[in-house]
């Protein structure tokens, strides 16, 4: 078994390498087959899965982990489910694994083109929720790559028993089981030597807070896919809909406010904001939000806390909002050059010319206009899925999805074409 503790890091990636050269020349069907019998290996050992999930549950117990940090562990018959209903769902994606994307001929008759192929090995760090280890499995597959899964201690029962399930699955379909690997030794310093096999690991995924993220591109030889945080703002235009503009505040900071593309700091023209402030305040108010305000927000919500200079780069991941009042566009837009984290940033208005403009000069991984932030997301982008928000621009920018995790290679077809100069 390649969980075990004795097998070195260097094995598991080494392990993984030879997998992915077998997985990348797999055929779609073959593929889909194992993903299918990955989801109902889940649901049938549904048993297993809850008996190890417990375990984790009271040692997180033992160790006086929160409420929140325990229902992120939790397994139940439903989460088991939609564990088993993403591998579904990715199998009925399209593989983006040999498509060719463009095609053009050169004046000497030769067709050049860029092919679709896999990455090779990627490895994935993350904290906390096991059902990570399912979804970045099946993206992985489908995409025709190999994968390290690298989970926290917080969770090890939970990912042992799912990653044994999910590597039965592909040896039933005639795949490597190699091409899913899980790192069960949780000490700290097997991710240092993880970041070093360059030879064998072709992309790192960190996933968790901004502390685990830094340390791992700080570290990797390998690349990294990251983004550290999300300070999302949502600007209200002085044309806005501002019943639109309240929905759509409320909806992006109280939805779901510890996720990374909640609203952390709403931007308001100085036209609207006696009109817009206090609707838009008492809606927040009665849905728990506390807000800190700069001193013009607060003649218009004198309950409001006072912000500071920290407020605009927090992200608060809570019931906790940052608002300002801007003079115009250029305003709001300098403010997000300078405390924005390039994840998602949105505008409220029925000006076309300024909406446009917005998403122009506005440099962040996803743009909306008149639409919540909370849509960035692979599924909500109509991705599938993703297994991971990326706000560096090399490779990938925003919800990374199957073509995500794939590279382009050029393919050219000739006649008898000689080079003479």
């Amino acid at each position: 078994m390649t969980t075990e503790k004795t097998v070195t890091m260097l094995d598991l990636a080494k392990r993984a390498k030879e997998a992915s050269t077998l997985l990348a020349k797999a055929t779609t069907d073959v593929k889909d087959r194992a993903l299918l019998r990955m989801a109902d290996l889940l649901e049938e050992k549904s048993g297993y899965i809850k008996e190890e999930n417990g375990k984790d549950l009271e040692r997180g117990k033992e160790k006086g982990l929160s409420k929140a940090m325990l229902d992120r562990l939790l397994l139940t018959d439903a989460r088991i489910s939609q564990m088993a209903d993403g591998l579904r769902e990715v199998a009925k994606l399209p593989d983006p694994v040999g498509e060719v994307v463009k095609m053009w001929r050169r004046p000497n008759g030769l067709l050049v083109g860029r092919m679709r192929i896999p990455l090779g090995v990627i490895g994935i760090i993350y904290e906390s929720r096991p059902n990570v280890t399912a979804d970045a499995a099946g993206l992985c597959v489908k995409s025709g790559n190999a994968v390290i899964l690298r989970g926290g201690s917080e969770a090890i029962h939970s990912n042992v028993a799912i990653s044994t399930i999910l590597r039965e699955g592909l040896r039933e379909a005639g795949l490597p089981e190699d091409a899913i690997v899980l790192v069960s030794d949780t000490r700290r310093e097997l991710i240092d030597e993880m970041l070093s096999l360059e030879e064998y690991i072709d992309l790192i995924i960190p996933r968790g807070g901004e502390a685990l993220i830094r340390r791992v591109a700080e570290n990797s030889r390998i690349p990294v896919i990251k983004h550290y945080k999300g300070v999302c703002h949502v600007y209200v235009d002085r044309d806005a809909n501002l019943d639109q503009a309240v929905a759509i505040a409320v909806n992006s900071k109280t939805q779901r406010p510890g996720v990374c593309n909640a609203m952390e700091t709403l931007l308001v023209h100085r036209d609207v904001a006696e009109a817009f402030l206090p609707r838009v305040g008492e809606e927040l108010k009665s849905a728990g939000v506390e807000i800190r305000g700069c001193a013009e927000t607060r003649k218009h919500l004198p309950w409001a806390k006072e912000a500071t200079e920290e407020d605009w780069y927090e992200e608060y991941l809570d019931l906790i909002l940052a608002v300002r009042v801007v003079s115009d566009m250029d305003d709001a837009i300098n403010h997000i050059r300078t405390y924005g984290s390039l994840h998602t940033e949105a505008i409220v208005t029925d000006n076309y010319e300024r909406a446009m403009r917005f998403i122009a000069e506005v440099d962040s991984s996803l743009v909306l206009v008149n639409a919540s932030t909370r849509f960035n997301d692979g599924y909500q982008l109509g991705l599938g899925a993703e297994i991971g928000i990326s706000t560096t621009k090399i490779h990938a920018f925003g919800p990374m999805g199957l073509e995500e995790l794939t590279t382009t290679k050029f393919i050219a077809f000739g006649n008898g074409q000689l080079r003479s100069s």
